[in-house]
């Protein structure tokens, strides 16, 4: 199965997409946007920078875990990862994104 972003509102009424693998696991995890397009330019960002691997931040959280950001070319975060337990698990989910994010449909819950 392929993967999916999932576009919805949290409970602050902000637009929100979530890229989930084809197993159904959340990879990566936005911002929120005020304004629907805004999020969808976001999905379209990750596609487009999931592609080079210098644009993923790899970071550890104060408790020791791994995980990564997806910044796009300005800089600017576009994606999170969920928090892992080891590097190599961070780096399956940084090859994760790269693989799925280009080709995955938009499950647009907010419609």
């Amino acid at each position: 199965m392929a993967g999916k972003f999932e576009v919805y509102k949290d409970k602050a009424g902000e637009f929100r997409f979530r890229l989930k693998a084809g197993n159904g696991q959340i990879i990566l995890a936005s911002e929120g946007y005020k304004r629907k397009p805004s999020c969808m330019n976001g999905i379209e960002s990750v596609r487009k920078n999931s592609q080079n691997d210098a644009r993923f931040e790899r970071r550890e959280t104060k408790a020791g875990k791994a995980r990564f950001n997806l910044k796009a070319s300005n800089g600017q975060v576009i994606g999170t990862s969920e928090s892992y337990e080891s590097t190599s698990a961070r780096e399956n989910g940084v090859k994760s994104v790269a693989k799925n994010a280009p080709d995955a449909k938009v499950d647009d819950q907010t419609a």
